[in-house]
């Protein structure tokens, strides 16, 4: 079997990145392999179970075309200014060409030492593997841009954190692994040169369309900060629709791509609290709920002012510049907010109000303590005829919601008045006309945007332990498998979908470095 590889990184010159190959380990065993996901990638899914296809995931076998690198960053860590990181314990083997005619790249994280493992040991535990694994998964399942898991091996290695622990390696695919942190290395090297290769680089592997080369460097710069602030404006949404709180959005962590990547300490939210953080290094509360879409700003004034001496070379124009473009973020972020914020509500045409609505039906979430995604579950169940299957018996609402039902329904009545409206308009030669003012099912549309199933903290904690203390990976399959269609009730276990007892929350999540 070859790896259909077609590698562009390596092509940068050799300061972007370290040759480092994987560091072999003792014992390979196959743990999942992606169908799916390997059939986009022109790789054959059996030949990724042959011993082969284990020894390639492991790290213990090159196929011909891989050009194994470890990358170069730095970053701002909590805040704090890092001059130097890169891939610890991650190496990337190359790109291949999927057949949607995107380039994706394939990476083995946990597979040794690199040259930036700064005293690490360059391995991954078990658990924050299948927790990569089950969460990514997830993520993309729920349409939310994501790096993905295509395999997960067991090494018959044992790392140490705070206890000795089992060692695996997810094979982790990307649209690219290229960070802010990248473009604010060679900033910090005053490597202009890096800087303009690194702007053209991502422009054409991600946003060919918002550039031509004819362009000035200064205006590159600024198209690929504007398409970057759109992509992470959107990303972050997608975040606070689902209850995600990523836990370690350091500008080490936050890809030009638009993906969500390094799933350390993440997790869902179940009761709806805004200020919810889960991460045991955030002390001080920095990557709560609240706080992500400001972050997400933080973080890209951060590439912005990285990019200056490219947007100009005069630096006082080049600051101007960037701020003027970075006052585009608020705008992109309360534009996909809102959108989100209507859709999970069943509203289609904008009205004066809506945000102020959904903000009253959150409050009332925090205040009576309901899970999130049960409660907007539940909603979307009594926007229409009861369905025979529906989430009725572990979710509802107190008589404290019904002036705010009330307000719901006259709101949509608005929409459906509007609808009315524009089907007379139009005559009923084009019935499709008001169409998107209007779906002709809210309830449909919303079951298909408001999940039924998230990966519960608890399950996931516990298919960790099953696998690190007796070897048992049947619950980590079963999330897998249940959480690929997680917008519908159909066979999926009741102990999936409720939300933890009181004895089964977990309060602190962690890094597996």
């Amino acid at each position: 079997m070859q790896v259909p590889f077609d590698n562009t990184y390596v092509r940068l010159p050799e300061r972007f990145y370290a040759r480092q190959s994987p560091t072999p380990v003792a014992k390979p065993g196959l743990i999942r392999v992606n169908d799916d996901l390997a059939d986009l990638l022109n790789i054959d899914s059996h030949w990724l179970r042959s011993e082969e296809g284990i020894a390639t995931i492991a790290g213990n076998h090159l196929p011909q075309g891989a050009e194994p690198i470890a990358a170069v960053y730095a970053g701002h860590q909590f805040g704090s200014w890092n001059p130097q990181l890169g891939d610890g314990r991650a190496i990337l083997l190359g790109e291949v060409i999927g057949k949607d005619n995107r380039r994706y790249d394939i990476q083995l994280k946990g597979s040794g030492q690199t040259p930036y493992s700064r005293m690490g040991d360059g391995r991954a535990p078990l658990g924050p593997v299948l927790r990569e694994y089950i969460v990514s998964e997830a993520m993309h399942a729920l349409g939310i841009a994501t790096s993905r898991a295509l395999a997960a091996v067991t090494t018959g290695e044992s790392v140490y954190r705070e206890e000795t622990l089992p060692g695996a390696v997810i094979a982790r695919i990307a649209s690219s692994h290229i960070r802010i942190g990248t473009v604010q290395f060679f900033a910090s090297r005053e490597d202009h040169e890096a800087l303009r290769l690194l702007v053209d680089h991502t422009l054409a592997r991600h946003y060919p369309g918002s550039y031509e080369s004819s362009m000035s460097d200064g205006d590159k710069a600024l198209a690929l900060l504007d398409q970057v602030m759109q992509a992470q404006a959107k990303l972050v949404a997608s975040w606070q629709m689902v209850g995600f709180i990523h836990g370690v959005m350091n500008t080490d962590n936050m890809l030009l791509s638009g993906e969500t990547i390094d799933y350390g300490p993440c997790a869902f939210m179940d009761t709806y609290n805004p200020e919810t953080v889960f991460s045991s290094i955030d002390h001080g509360g920095r990557y709560a709920f609240r706080n992500q879409p400001g972050i997400a700003h933080w973080n890209v004034a951060c590439l912005a002012q990285a990019l200056v001496p490219v947007i100009s070379d005069d630096e006082e124009t080049g600051v101007e510049a960037a701020k003027a473009a970075l006052d585009k973020f608020p705008p992109y972020f309360l534009e996909a907010n809102i959108a989100g914020l209507r859709a999970k509500l069943g509203l289609v045409t904008e009205h004066e109000g809506d945000e102020q609505l959904a903000k009253d039906f959150l409050d009332l979430l925090e205040t009576h303590q309901l899970d999130f995604t049960l409660s907007f579950r539940r909603l979307s169940e009594m926007a229409g005829v009861e369905p025979a299957e529906n989430v009725s018996k572990i979710a509802g609402f107190p008589t404290a919601f019904d002036d705010w039902f009330d307000r719901w329904q006259k709101r949509c009545g608005k929409d459906d008045e509007r609808c009315g409206e524009e089907q007379e308009r139009c005559g009923e030669e084009q019935e499709s006309c008001g169409e998107e003012q209007n779906s002709p099912d809210r309830q449909a549309a919303m079951l298909a945007t408001n999940p039924a199933m998230i990966p519960r903290n608890h399950l996931i904690e516990e298919a960790i332990r099953e696998a690190t203390d007796s070897n048992s990976f049947d619950l980590f399959h079963s999330l897998v498998d249940a959480l690929a269609t997680p917008y519908s009730l159909d066979g999926k276990s009741e102990r999936f979908l409720k939300r933890p007892k009181p004895e089964e929350v977990v309060r602190q999540t962690f890094c597996g470095t």
